[in-house]
């Protein structure tokens, strides 16, 4: 998937002498903080986190260069300090990787020895062309059974099952919202357990980013993700392995395992196309990176996940905070105040040009300062040319809707 809309200009009310007076100020760095407006609520995490283009505070130019993912983030995971992120609230599809918020919600509800017998009606209700582990009814499962199917092959047979047995999907998908809310997470619209394709079902890096660093607090959920291979029940004695489909794990597809790596999840539909949120040690230190929309095929959100991953194990450490991963509310976190009501956080619809998309087409102060002032020469041109553009965001906006309809 492609971004198709551009940043808005600037409003039309602002003077030649503004104009300029605006770009002189602009920094030749990296993409300036974004900052909250008088009376205008915060970003979740930190103001910067809202701004538009690569955020980063530190060793800039050692960022890989040859990023095509429409989002991503870095942060570290004890403190919670993101060193590094583009477009970190922008919202898209997540794909399978909502599953992470899945095992947050359910994944101590049930004892991982308890078996269960699977009926027909916990199977009918999975999507045509989900991803399976493979689950029968009339088999009998154990619980950790049906969390490996999850973690390893992304079953959304696995799902519906853990999610009947927990009350229903509608019940399912109510308290993993509920979750997302108390996690701060607050990019995230869940419409099914499982990640699959449907209209309106959203997340962003930042959010998915908070799901595994809450979920890897979790023994069992930390051991899941990071299992390779399994023996999984085919009836009777029969069993037949299954293998994770995390390829920086694994070590699969033409990719080496990435030293050091813990997980998480992966993900992908038609819909998102890739992503993946992937944690690793080095040294004693975890970090986190998310990943979501690529540019399609082959390994990028893996070699693109393991090219930030290297930038924080090598120029992390010097890189100064450019926002954190609050803490949920239920284990004490200061609530955040969300942007207003139905409006997305800076650069939250997705707008990247093809040279946006190398994420570095905001970095460069002086093309900052070019694009300022042809926003602003822009805008003193009248109404006609603002009511043209409202109406060509108002077809980008419809087209990025029907997006989301597989």
């Amino acid at each position: 998937m492609r971004d198709s809309s551009s940043p808005s200009p600037p409003a039309a009310g602002v003077s030649r002498r503004a104009v300029l007076g605006l770009a002189a100020a602009a920094p030749l760095t990296v993409a300036a903080p974004a900052s909250a407006s008088p009376g205008r609520p915060a970003i979740i995490g930190g103001t910067r986190l809202g701004g538009p283009g690569v955020q980063v505070q530190g060793p800039a130019a050692a960022l890989p260069k040859k990023l095509t993912a429409r989002s991503w983030l870095v942060a570290d995971h004890d403190s919670g300090e993101v060193l590094a992120s583009y477009y970190a609230h922008r919202r898209l599809a997540p794909a399978s990787t909502l599953k992470m918020l899945f095992a947050d919600t359910v994944l101590g509800k049930f004892d991982h020895r308890l078996t269960h017998k699977v009926a027909d009606a916990e199977v009918t209700d999975v999507p045509a062309g989900s991803s399976l582990v493979g689950i029968k009814p009339g088999i009998t499962y154990t619980v950790e059974q049906l969390w490996l199917g999850v973690f390893l092959r992304s079953g959304n047979d696995a799902v519906h099952v853990l999610s009947h047995m927990n009350g229903g999907i509608a019940k399912t998908v109510a308290e993993m919202q509920a979750r997302a809310e108390d996690l701060q997470a607050l990019d995230t619209h869940v419409v099914s357990p499982d990640g699959f394709d449907h209209k309106g079902q959203l997340s962003s890096a930042y959010d998915l980013t908070l799901f595994a660093r809450h979920g890897l607090k979790n023994a069992d959920f930390r051991g899941y993700c990071a299992t390779r291979t399994a023996d999984f029940p085919a009836g009777g004695k029969k069993t037949f392995q299954i293998q994770n489909t995390d390829r920086l794990l694994t070590g699969a597809w033409g990719l080496g395992a990435y030293k050091g790596l813990i997980g998480v999840k992966n993900g992908y539909t038609s819909n998102a196309g890739n992503t993946f949120t992937g944690a690793a040690t080095r040294g004693g230190r975890t970090l986190l990176v998310t990943v979501m929309h690529p540019e399609p095929g082959g390994n990028g959100v893996y070699e693109e996940t393991a090219a930030l991953l290297d930038w924080g194990f090598g120029h992390g450490g010097t890189a100064r905070s450019v926002g954190a991963l609050v803490e949920p509310l239920s284990e004490g976190g200061a609530k955040a105040t969300p942007g207003p009501k139905g409006a997305a956080p800076a650069g939250a619809a997705g707008s990247a040009t093809a040279r946006d998309r190398s994420s570095w087409g905001l970095a460069g102060g002086a093309s900052g300062v070019v694009a300022l002032l042809a926003g602003g020469a822009y805008a003193l041109r009248g109404r006609r040319r603002r009511a043209t553009a409202a109406g060509g965001r108002r077809r980008r906006e419809a087209t990025e809707e029907g997006r989301h309809r597989r």
